[in-house]
């Protein structure tokens, strides 16, 4: 199975160039379009974010990860491989925090290159074949550098992240914190408010803003039937702190 995380937005050619070469090159295996609006630009946050997804993928899943606006530098193409699972991408932190997190943990630079390698499309050109090798069984040999790649940005980030990570659709805001890591009868200060812990929507207070324990296990604030992002006037990068 073939996971997709981007920052491409779903307007535009991107994502589905991408799954024309997964389909041509790797028939038959699921692909699933897990997010294609991850912060934009922002390896750091989408970090967070990624690593609090991909506790759900199976144990041989390869996620082609594409927040990268060092495409095209010298930045390196990497494979991680945590747990048994492997992350493709650019090696500008991304997947610091799966590979933080893993049990067992490797990134290996891509040696493999296309005969046509685009210098501002990488997730096509590249990462995408190298994730279809991979789930299909048929990469050759020398596609992965025998030695680990060099060091890569993020080793200095935090274990969790106190700022806003992702606001989605109807306003939450998710943050780069584990829920476990915060005290369940602690308040959060945010946008200037003082926030406290609900449960869920139906035990919060009617058009007061709170945080609980999303289903990704990360803390997210959010509005019962309103727009925590308008009514505290937060977006991604903003801080949050434990009041």
């Amino acid at each position: 199975m073939i996971f997709l995380f981007t920052d491409f937005t779903r307007d535009g050619p991107y994502v589905g160039q991408m799954q024309a070469v997964l389909a041509a090159r790797a028939p038959g295996v699921p692909v699933v379009d897990l997010m294609q609006d991850a912060p934009a630009f922002a390896p750091k946050p989408a970090a967070y974010l990624l690593a609090a997804l991909a506790t759900d993928f199976p144990e041989d899943a390869v996620c082609i990860g594409v927040v990268d606006p060092g495409v095209g530098t010298a930045r390196p193409p990497v494979v991680v491989e945590a747990d048994g699972r492997r992350f493709v991408g650019p090696g500008n932190g991304l997947f610091e925090l799966i590979a933080r997190r893993a049990t067992t943990a490797a990134t290996r630079h891509i040696d493999w290159r296309p005969e046509v390698l685009s210098d501002s499309f990488h997730g096509r050109d590249l990462f995408a074949p190298v994730a279809a090798m991979l789930a299909a069984g048929t990469a050759p040999g020398g596609l992965l550098a025998p030695d680990p790649a060099p060091d890569i940005p993020g080793a200095d980030w935090p274990d969790d992240l106190s700022e806003i990570v992702y606001v989605d659709g109807f306003g939450n805001l998710m943050t780069g914190l584990r829920a476990g890591t915060v005290p369940a009868s602690a308040s959060l200060r945010a946008g200037g408010a003082i926030v406290a812990p609900a449960r869920v929507f139906g035990d919060a207070p009617a058009d007061a803003p709170f945080w609980y324990a999303n289903s990704c296990g990360l803390v997210e604030i959010a509005v019962p039937s309103g727009n925590a992002a308008a009514a505290l006037g937060l977006a991604t990068g903003d801080t949050v702190e434990i009041a």
